[in-house]
């Protein structure tokens, strides 16, 4: 069935017959998106295809002037479909779209243009979003998936922080990762068995997952600490920034990310600051206001959990948005805009001295509020040791790691 717009559309009927497959970013955080769409009735599946494969499919399906995230998202969608893998007949796409200035609102076009050239037509694309850009009858975002979808970042952020901090000095090799895998099967479960969790519930579910990361034995050593910023896909995923994590660890490394509730923060912001700077409709701002209400909620509850563990826990959105004030203004918000300015900043802070910026190709908002911003970084923060990492199709990950460990050796030094 096709819509006006003679694009497959995603239908009711389509809930109990169609796999959605989900393009990868975020193991932790992804694994629960995944349980809280099945939880909802629907067939869910995290794509984990990657390679040179993935990279080549991009290339061929997508104009190669596209930003590299595009290419790398499409890639693995037709690289999936193409495997052999999943039945063509009952398989449906899902995206996000952000309906922002950033060409990430034109992916689902781009995939779908992708999908025709490849001969791949009659698959559906679902636009995941909430701005109203298009609807499908047949997937619709409840007040009660919302929650579930809020608290899965929640947690999957917690997740992420605690591994990455008790990690590198564990006794035990693999115990963070493990306790972290426990957690999200039981978390998934509970996503699964129950309704949104309140605010009570995910108090006490964080305190208790902090507690049990910071019961895990560790030893006193002392390691060079390195932040990461960047484009959102080209610094969570592990396909966009060639296992930079992975790169780190064998490079006996701490490394820390911001969280992606900041980014979700940052995107309702956007609309609060741009209602003050320009105007506009007053029920938008003031939809989004509540919105961040609600977030800045949530992000309260993370902080507490991580204090009285206790871990030190990441500055709040406000704290780190103030790092900028004077320095980028707040109206420069397309893609990651101010906020990839101010990580830089908060990262340091917390003692994340040494800053890989990742940059992908065709990123200009990237460019500008990370590379661009990185001279004034250091003239704030003298200490700060930055270097901008650029990351495309025909980009050497050998000179991408050499650069790095150059990097450590002057941290080293």
């Amino acid at each position: 069935m096709t819509s006006s717009a003679s694009y497959p559309i995603f239908t009711e009927e389509m809930r109990k017959t169609h796999t959605i497959l989900i393009p990868d970013m975020l193991p932790l955080h992804f694994s629960l998106i995944q349980a809280v769409l099945e939880a909802a009735g629907y067939k869910a599946a995290i794509l984990k295809n990657e390679g040179r494969q993935v990279i080549d499919a991009g290339l061929r399906y997508v104009n190669n002037d596209i930003c590299y995230p595009a290419q790398l998202v499409i890639g693995q969608f037709i690289d999936a479909l193409q495997s052999g893998n999943y039945d063509l007949q009952h398989v449906a796409l899902l995206l996000s779209q952000t309906g922002g200035g950033c060409r990430a609102s034109n992916y689902i076009y781009l995939l779908r243009k992708g999908l025709e050239k490849a001969g791949l037509t009659g698959i559906p694309v679902i636009s995941f979003n909430v701005a109203g850009l298009e609807g499908q009858p047949g997937f619709k975002l409840t007040f009660k998936m919302a929650r579930k979808l809020l608290a899965a970042v929640v947690y999957g952020d917690l997740l992420m922080y605690l591994t990455n901090k008790v990690r590198p000095y564990e006794k035990v090799q693999g115990a963070a990762d493990a306790l972290a895998r426990k957690w999200l099967q039981s978390l998934g479960q509970n996503f699964k068995d129950s309704g949104a969790p309140s605010f009570g519930t995910l108090k006490r579910s964080c305190l208790a997952i902090a507690k049990d990361f910071a019961a895990l034995p560790t030893k006193a050593v002392k390691k060079i600490k390195v932040g990461i910023v960047g484009e959102i896909y080209i610094k969570f995923a592990a396909l966009g920034n060639n296992h930079l994590e992975r790169f780190l660890q064998s490079q006996n490394c701490e490394y820390m990310l911001p969280g992606l509730l900041h980014f979700l923060i940052y995107c309702v912001d956007t609309y609060v600051v741009d209602y003050k700077l320009y105007g506009g409709r007053l029920t938008n701002y003031l939809a989004n206001a509540a919105a961040k209400w609600y977030l800045q909620r949530l992000e309260k509850v993370m902080r507490k959990a991580l204090a009285k563990a206790p871990f030190s826990p990441p500055s709040s959105y406000e704290e780190t948005k103030a790092l900028v004030k004077g320095i980028i203004g707040y109206g420069n918000n397309m893609g990651e805009g101010w906020l990839l300015t101010a990580e830089m900043l908060e990262l340091a802070h917390h003692g994340y001295n040494n800053i890989i910026c990742c940059q992908p190709f065709g990123c200009l908002p990237n460019h500008i509020a990370g590379r661009g911003m990185i001279n004034r970084v250091k003239e704030l923060a003298d200490h700060i040791n930055v270097i901008a990492i650029d990351y495309d199709g025909s980009a050497s990950q050998v000179n991408q790691e050499n650069r790095i460990k150059l990097m450590l050796a002057t941290a080293q030094r």
